[in-house]
């Protein structure tokens, strides 16, 4: 094995090796969650090169180097306030979704009107409209982090890839016998993964744009699916209570992980891939909803986090994977530490539910998009409401940061997304 070169990663801090291996390039993953700006470079060297084999002594100038960087990266301001930069309005019928490529310099909307738009983020110029799909586009996605391909899924019953420069249809995938709600791509960008009220989900190869695998296991529609950070699991989420984690490789049905009373409203993997955390909506029990932590290798469920009073319809990870939010009907949202499970923030304000939020790459920031047709701004460490992003005229139903953290769009059912700055 040769290593050939290092690839700075900053959110979440880490490296990526590049490496040759029997003639063929190679990528491993060097996290670095826990850095701080008090760590010692020179120690943190040490150990990576006493964990890590490709790494020798010859290259410990350039990994401290590295390290530097991203400390300096840590020590600079986030107190960036936004301002509304512009509106777009060219959807007939209301947006689905937004999402952003990896660099922030593109986003993608979703709508009833049956199209996928494709924008520029700075001058916010619509630059493909990619249609022919029959149905509402649901579901999009960028293949992150190479941004070259975009997947769309449709109440027609197919998923479609395209070409994110030209508009070209790449593949229409079809084999679902019902709606496709839900989508994403593994991280080396060779599978799509679809979920449908059919109750399964399928894997789909990105080259040839046949079908792998198709996962039966859910007795309900599947609403939600995630691949985890190495591409080699895959967890389901369903109207049918459950969440089932596959493998990816064989298909097969690893864990059926069971607690929650409602439906799954979202499920995601935290960056190390060791836990994964669920929302439900439980509609015999509203005096209290739970989120659980689920032990990725045992399916074991290790905390159930309380405290909103009605449905939660959306939970994240920050970057690192060391908080979690919760968003919910109650208008709070909540954040927890994905560590101690300690309950950290209640963030009151919205005077609707709360249907969506993220953190931004930094994790110093939470954005939640509420039916009150007003994103909010939150600090992480008071949990003081920062700025509240208004002037859509319906509910905000989906919001993200860009890569940097210095950009957001919020998606509104008034048919249309604003760019902040």
């Amino acid at each position: 094995m040769k290593l050939k070169r290092f690839c700075l990663r900053y959110y979440p801090p880490g490296f990526i090796i590049e490496y040759e291996k029997e003639g063929q390039l190679r990528t491993k993953s060097i996290d670095l969650l826990e850095l701080s700006t008090e760590t010692d470079p020179d120690e943190l060297v040490k150990e990576i090169v006493k964990s890590e084999p490709l790494i020798t002594e010859h290259w410990t100038d350039e990994v401290k180097e590295i390290i530097v960087r991203l400390q300096q990266k840590k020590t600079q301001q986030t107190h960036h306030k936004f301002c509304f930069v512009k509106v777009l309005s060219s959807h007939l019928l209301p947006l689905t979704n937004v999402a952003f490529n990896k660099s922030g310099s593109k986003f993608i909307t979703g709508s009833y009107d049956r199209t996928c738009r494709v924008w520029d983020t700075v001058s916010g110029t619509c630059l493909l409209t990619l249609e022919s799909h029959q149905s509402v586009v649901y579901a999009i996605a960028f293949n992150n982090p190479f941004g070259d391909k975009i997947a769309t899924s449709s109440f027609d019953k197919t998923c479609k890839l395209w070409c994110a420069e030209t508009g070209k249809c790449f593949h229409t995938f079809r084999g679902h016998t019902a709606e496709i709600i839900c989508l994403a791509f593994n991280p080396q960008s060779t599978l799509v993964a679809t979920g449908s009220m059919d109750t399964t989900a399928k894997l789909w190869d990105v080259e040839s744009g046949e079908e792998v695998a198709t996962l039966s296991g859910h007795k309900n529609e599947v609403l939600c699916v995630c691949f985890n950070t190495v591409g080699n699991q895959l967890i389901t989420g369903s109207f049918d209570h459950t969440m089932v984690i596959w493998d990816v490789p064989s298909g097969r049905l690893v864990h059926t992980l069971r607690g929650h009373l409602g439906e799954i409203s979202n499920v995601q993997f935290n960056w190390d891939c060791s836990l994964i955390v669920s929302a439900s909506m439980d509609h015999t029990c509203k005096a209290w909803l739970s989120l659980q932590l689920w032990d990725t290798s045992s399916g074991n469920c290790v905390a159930t986090l309380e405290g909103h009073k009605e449905e939660l319809l959306d939970a994240c990870f920050d970057l690192t994977g060391q908080l979690i939010a919760t968003a919910s009907a109650d208008c709070t949202a909540q954040v927890f530490s994905a560590v101690t499970h300690e309950h950290l923030l209640t963030l009151k304000g919205h005077e609707g539910e709360i249907s969506k939020l993220c953190f931004n790459p930094q994790s110093t920031r939470l954005l939640t998009a509420s039916s009150d047709r007003t994103a909010r701004l939150w600090d992480i460490k008071t949990g003081e409401c920062l700025q509240v992003l208004s002037g859509h005229t319906d509910e905000i139903f989906s919001c993200a940061f860009n890569y940097e953290g210095d950009t957001i769009i919020t998606g509104s059912k008034d048919n249309t997304c604003r760019i902040w700055y």
